[in-house]
């Protein structure tokens, strides 16, 4: 009997792209939306309207789903609070497996402070009692050159440690790979990387290339990486996570290249240079 798949995060960039994989191999499937509206228009799909902190509307949208694919919520102060609230939800309406996009070396004391809620919401996963698949993903090679300022400077406290960027589209793929065959990958995490570790020096430099701009980065202290970002008037945990992104890079924490993209997918993971290319 083949399962019954329920797809978040429909109208984002990796979600986005499961779904239309999903379509592709001809995968029926569900999607969750916050907004119908918004529910991209994709064959033998249907669509539930439900949030993550709303504990009675996904667990109606979840009913009658063996296998979920979960994004993680977007930043804010109460994302570990929804995590939880959802996988409530799932387990309360009868979900038999969830696959969640999780972050490459989550762990309760990791020096990039968002990992840390990406390992509690594994945690309380894993406590349900349903199966679960975790897809640890490093920083998104896509969303690099959004990091340079209008200057085309890119700053913070990154040194030259080093960092596998990971293409979302491979992410998406791996995503699909376990959705289409969910029992092969019960009980396994995933690391998703990039094929190389590249210091920020050597980002920039890529982006700069491809795009024929100047790209440059400029290496913070931590005193100068608060001040820098004090413009946006952001809450501490916001600007703890933005800081840390850099600092977690320096620790070398990010910088093993894994290859558990082509092992799953069968297709070697695109460089940074590649995405950009493609993008």
């Amino acid at each position: 009997m083949t399962p019954t798949i329920a797809v978040t995060g429909s109208t984002g960039a990796v979600g986005g792209v499961v779904t239309a994989l999903l379509a592709e191999s001809g995968t029926p499937h569900r999607l969750l939306v916050r907004d119908p509206n918004r529910a991209p228009a994709i064959p033998n799909t249907t669509v539930e309207q439900c949030s993550y902190d709303d504990v009675d509307a996904a667990t109606e949208a979840l009913r009658g789903v063996d296998v979920l694919f979960m994004v993680s919520g977007a930043e804010s102060a109460s994302r570990l609070d929804d995590h939880r609230t959802f996988v409530d939800a799932a387990a309360t309406a009868g979900v038999r497996h969830v696959v969640y996009t999780s972050f490459f070396g989550a762990a309760p004391d990791a020096t990039f402070t968002l990992a840390r809620d990406h390992f509690h919401t594994e945690q309380h996963i894993a406590a349900s009692g349903m199966d679960h698949t975790f897809l640890r993903d490093n920083f998104y090679a896509d969303v690099m050159e959004h990091f340079a300022g209008e200057d085309g400077v890119i700053r913070g406290p990154a040194g030259d440690g080093r960092v596998p960027l990971v293409a979302r589209a491979d992410v998406a793929r791996v995503a699909a790979t376990v959705l289409n065959d969910p029992a092969s990958h019960v009980g396994k995490a995933y690391d998703l990387t990039g094929p190389e570790a590249m210091t920020m020096a050597e980002v920039a430099a890529t982006i700069a290339e491809v795009r024929g701009r100047d790209v440059t980065f400029h290496n913070e202290t931590l005193e100068e990486a608060y001040a820098s970002r004090a413009q946006w008037n952001a809450p501490d945990w916001q600007n703890d996570a933005w800081v840390s992104t850099y600092t977690a890079i320096a620790s070398g924490e990010l910088s093993r290249v894994s290859d558990d993209v082509e092992r799953v997918t069968g297709r070697r993971a695109m460089t940074l240079r590649e995405v950009l290319r493609a993008g």
